[in-house]
């Protein structure tokens, strides 16, 4: 009776603990400089919880688990690189199928665990967007202490300080945005609370452009166009539609005024797109060298087509292909194909991508009949930063990655709240 009474007393607890496990993970993504572990102990913390969870109520088991399920394939995918690996990079591997780890424990631990309320999704996605916030404000207030220091380094492909890097906090710094504009819309947070909402938001949209990170702008006005569309389609609001269209056009040209490292990467995008053409530019300037990394990939890919070169070999075999089909570059500036989808090519070539494709896109098809913004904006997000980086190869990157994509599943599970959009 007592072991009864006990597992009954325990049970509401555990969504508690396991959003303070995710709450760790969320923080762990803005100290990768000083305290790197930190989200591998929520994801550890994550992992116990469920498993606890389903040795004391297996029989009461989450029925929409198969939701989450598919994409741990993508672990598997790293997991059998091991088969395509030279011996002398055996360690190499060992340490991508670990970093790569996030792909089986986080959506295995999700599937377990009950159904977190709403409440609680709420506060795991605000937290996020504090986080964001603060670390905006972090970096805009070493910018205005280092104004002409910063600036002119954008001439030189360098971007501002931030914490974590600029490419996956500019990604951040999207999402944290998108969800204001839809909390905003939540018709049962108070007025005030909409102007503080508001407020933050449009301070994250101008650092976007103060950031001036091409993946950030570009998933940014993706995000919103992917908005104006959807209002064109299901909204009568034609105020709206006409307002966002507006909002599009001025921001852009209101931050080439006001905001010099704006401008200035405009100016050093456009002098690295003028010298694609020169080899030896690629030692200098980070456009020309994704340019080069692509015709490397290009060439690996026509010799090995289906099965890749294995990722743990990549970089001795680019550094082979680079010497012998592009000597005016120097070793040290030889980069991997910066886009996700040429990266997973050479690696694993035409069939681990096919893998990719099917089960790392597998549940927002799943979920496309429900309403899920969250879902649709994290994975517009993600898709357009694979273009132009290798968004799964970093900690940072990855676990961001999957466990918004975990909350955004989580989103649809809950029918305690009738929200147009859930948790905002």
């Amino acid at each position: 009776m007592n072991s009864i009474l006990n597992k009954r007393y325990l049970k509401p607890h555990f969504p508690l603990v396991a959003t303070s496990f995710c709450s760790l993970i969320i923080a762990g993504l803005f100290t990768s400089s000083f305290f790197r572990i930190l989200p591998s102990i929520g994801i550890i913390g994550l992992l116990v919880t469920a498993l606890i969870y389903f040795l004391l109520y297996r029989e009461t088991q989450n029925k929409e688990f198969k939701v989450y399920i598919p994409i741990t394939v993508v672990f598997f995918l790293h997991l059998s690189a091991g088969l395509n690996t030279d011996e002398a990079n055996r360690l190499e591997y060992w340490r991508d199928v670990l970093l790569q780890s996030p792909f089986l424990l986080l959506p295995v631990s999700f599937a377990i665990l009950p159904e977190f309320p709403a409440k609680y999704l709420r506060w795991l996605w605000i937290f996020f967007c504090v986080l964001v916030l603060a670390s905006a404000i972090v970096s805009t207030s070493n910018y205005l202490q280092h104004v002409e220091q910063i600036n002119e380094q954008y001439l030189r492909s360098k971007i501002m300080p931030t914490e974590p890097d600029h490419i996956r906090f500019s990604l951040m710094v999207t999402l944290a945005s998108a969800f204001g504009v839809l909390w905003i819309y939540n018709d049962k947070i108070t007025k005030a609370k909409k102007v503080s909402i508001l407020a933050g938001t449009i301070f994250l949209i101008f650092f976007q452009h103060l950031l001036a990170v091409r993946s950030g702008l570009i998933t940014m006005y993706a995000v919103a166009a992917l908005a104006w569309l959807w209002l064109l389609v299901k909204s009568n609001s034609y105020k709206r539609i006409i307002l966002l269209a507006f909002v599009m056009i001025i921001i852009p040209l209101i931050s080439y005024l006001i905001f010099p490292t704006f401008r200035n990467k405009f100016t050093n995008t456009r002098e690295d797109v003028s010298k694609v053409d020169k080899m030896e530019s690629a030692n200098n300037y980070s456009l020309v060298g994704r340019v080069y990394s692509y015709k490397v990939a290009y060439l690996i890919i026509k010799e090995h087509p289906w099965f890749g070169i294995g990722k743990a070999d990549m970089d001795s075999e680019l550094a082979e292909y680079y010497k012998k089909n592009f000597p005016a570059i120097r070793h040290k500036s030889y980069i991997k194909p910066h886009n996700q989808f040429l990266y997973n090519l050479v690696a694993y070539g035409i069939v681990g991508l096919v893998v990719f494709l099917v089960f790392f896109f597998m549940p927002c098809v799943q979920l496309w009949s429900k309403l899920s913004p969250l879902l649709v904006v994290h994975y517009t997000i993600l898709t357009l930063s694979f273009l132009v980086e290798y968004t799964l190869e970093t900690q940072i990157g990855l676990t961001f990655s999957i466990l918004f994509i975990m909350l955004a599943i989580e989103g649809n599970r809950s029918e305690e709240e009738t929200y147009t959009w859930k948790p905002a």
